[in-house]
């Protein structure tokens, strides 16, 4: 019997586009081929018969296979406007944009961005995409005032939703940025066998690298990791090797998880945890949308880092002294106000105000 296990919070439920590098090799045969075997040539098309693919890892254990097809449900579940989704999304859940061959894989046909106006009627279909077209992530490479951009746009917004309420966002104009070669493309990538990409030590990787330098360098092969610390792209400071992402700039797969939540879905979560679009009348849902329910969840931690997060979010500040140094309440207040005349206060913001959060 499977054990029944329970995910704490919906960030499993991701959009990822992990990064994979291929190495083709092409062996040159000393033999003749006729021009009539050249001609007869043709693309077999895909193979037919069992996928080969969505299944979980071998040798895992009866508990870890239920977290596996947990995760599954959640990869594969829809998200509402109520729950978080946008103000700016590409489509509303991971399975939408990963379903080809299975749960996990590429874009499937038909292309399920194509009917997004239908149920959100606030939006016009680009005209890149196409029902027999692949799904699509559109960045733009420069801004209005001609600086690199790079950055997702997303394609669609809530508004026109019956749950949108009064946002009334319009979507870039693509066609426009169209006309001026200004957008490029993704489309979505397997994610199969990530889990042991994420395993790959640095060395290896390393030494992948180095190997056959002399042969790689004759055929034109060439390539650097990306180092999470020094590199543009990059946030943290471990040094270590990032590999998921546009420009392997997350280091694990928790962290690609939620900036593809965030990303592609607008939905803001554990680790990114502020909208991309802030417009005040979208935000139809407290921030983060996701977030572990402590009023309804153990209080058991699944993990450390978990932990650390959930001490530092509770954390309370210190409470101001009104008479120490300085024995006297006007003694502090003169000090506060010599801080912000000689602008020490530029730097440590005396007074901040949080927003519609969960917490």
């Amino acid at each position: 019997m499977t054990p029944n296990v329970r995910i704490t919070r919906r960030g499993l439920g991701v959009m990822m586009l992990a990064s994979a590098a291929v190495m083709l090799m092409v062996a040159v045969f000393a033999r003749d081929v006729s021009s009539d075997m050249v001609r007869a040539a043709r693309d077999p098309g895909v193979r037919p018969g069992p996928s080969g693919a969505g299944g979980h890892l071998e040798g895992l254990t009866e508990r870890q296979i239920a977290f596996f097809e947990a995760g599954r449900d959640e990869f594969s579940e829809g998200e509402e406007p109520a729950e978080g989704l946008g103000p700016r999304f590409n489509l509303d859940s991971c399975r939408a944009c990963h379903r080809q061959p299975e749960i996990g894989g590429t874009s499937r046909l038909p292309n399920p961005q194509a009917e997004v106006p239908q149920e959100f009627p606030g939006n016009v279909l680009p005209s890149f995409i196409t029902a027999d077209g692949p799904t699509r992530e559109a960045r733009f490479k420069y801004r209005p005032d001609g600086t690199r951009d790079g950055g997702v746009h997303n394609l669609f917004v809530v508004t026109g939703h019956t749950d949108a309420g009064g946002c009334n966002i319009k979507q870039d104009d693509f066609e426009r940025e169209l006309s001026r070669s200004n957008v490029i493309f993704r489309i979505p990538t397997p994610v199969f066998g990530a889990g042991l990409i994420e395993q790959i030590p640095d060395s290896m990787i390393f030494a992948n690298r180095d190997a056959n330098v002399i042969e790689k360098r004759s055929l034109g092969i060439r390539g650097r990791p990306n180092r999470v610390s020094g590199h543009p792209n990059n946030n943290g400071n471990d040094g270590t090797i990032a590999r998921f992402g546009w420009k392997a700039q997350n280091k694990s797969l928790l962290l690609f998880s939620g900036e593809a939540y965030n990303v592609e879905m607008g939905i803001t979560n554990e680790l990114f945890q502020t909208e991309r679009d802030e417009t005040s009348r979208c935000q139809l849902a407290p921030v983060p949308n996701d977030l572990t329910d402590t009023e309804d969840q153990p209080t058991t931690i699944s993990n450390a880092i978990e932990g650390f997060a959930f001490f530092m979010r509770f954390l309370a500040p210190p409470k101001p002294s009104l008479d120490v140094p300085g024995a006297t309440p006007l003694s502090i207040a003169r000090g506060r106000a010599l801080f912000d005349k000689v602008g020490c206060a530029l730097c440590h913001t005396p007074t901040l105000k949080t927003g519609n959060s969960t917490v």
